[in-house]
């Protein structure tokens, strides 16, 4: 009968041992998952929506002197698209086109830095720089990236995006590279980078092919915070169901008014967040 008892507290006092063990690994595997870091939720609000020609292919969405302009590129099944740089009536969604391409080139992303306008193209590893008061071409420069896809700038440098989680820094007079700037999402590269903006010492980046907006961190180059625009894309396609991706944000340093839109949207709209 002693044995038996032993033998009965012996096998007790294992069952709580591995019992204890189970419920130690259930929160060890918990606490685990409640770490998994979580890229901060931007919210914002529509404030006005603006009448958008449905043909225009986005590439470039910026505000210059009051006035927002846009380049545009000419995808291969969309024989009607031009690249294009021009200015939006927001009133009315016309759009006043200065510079046209040759057919030869996918027009892609612009910005204005010290009264000249810079314009990439998509493969051919060469880009163009204009008189920004007269649209007239003044240079062209070429890039080694194998793709161009936007450019914004911080007062001093152009930005320029290439559709990789770099992002290239290039000096305004010579058109060379003169920093890289890796962005990374809760420790993982964020490729995909496209139309870019820079707003009070962050960059800001439309994701392609996604309907987020993430907002990097231009000394570390994370992300730190990101916006969901879904509700405007699902809204886009129903207008036109042509529409593309979600592509193109603007801001007005003087007024602090922010738009976006996207390729083959019929309505480019203001929106408010903190910033």
């Amino acid at each position: 009968m002693l044995y038996n008892a032993r033998l009965a507290c012996y096998f007790i006092l294992m069952l709580f041992v591995t019992w204890g063990c189970t419920y130690n690994a259930a929160n060890i595997k918990e606490d685990t998952a409640v770490a998994v870091p979580v890229t901060p939720v931007i919210n914002y609000a529509v404030k006005q929506s603006f009448p958008h020609d449905a043909a225009l292919f986005t590439e470039g969405l910026l505000v210059h002197n009051g006035q927002l302009f846009e380049s545009t590129g000419s995808p291969q099944n969309l024989p009607q698209a031009k690249s294009m740089i021009g200015v939006i009536n927001l009133q009315t969604g016309k759009f006043d086109e200065k510079i046209a391409l040759d057919k030869m080139y996918f027009g892609e992303g612009i910005v204005f830095l010290k009264n000249k306008l810079y314009e990439l193209t998509y493969k051919n590893k060469v880009g163009f720089i204009y008189d920004a008061a007269t649209f007239k071409k003044l240079d062209s420069f070429t890039y080694k990236n194998a793709e161009g896809w936007s450019l914004t700038t911080d007062g001093k440098r152009i930005i320029m995006s290439d559709g990789t989680s770099a992002l290239t820094y290039l000096d305004p007079i010579k058109l060379t590279p003169v920093k890289q700037l890796n962005v990374t999402e809760n420790g993982q590269p964020k490729d995909s980078l496209n139309e870019l903006e820079f707003i009070k010492g962050y960059l800001y980046a439309n994701i392609w092919q996604n309907n987020s907006i993430v907002k990097i961190d231009t000394a570390s180059g994370k992300v730190v915070g990101k916006l969901d625009l879904s509700s405007l894309t699902f809204e886009a396609k129903n207008r036109n169901s042509a529409a593309d991706v979600l592509n193109g944000i603007a801001y007005d340093s003087v007024t602090d008014k922010i738009y976006v839109t996207g390729k083959l949207w019929a309505n480019i709209y203001r929106v408010e967040f903190a910033h």
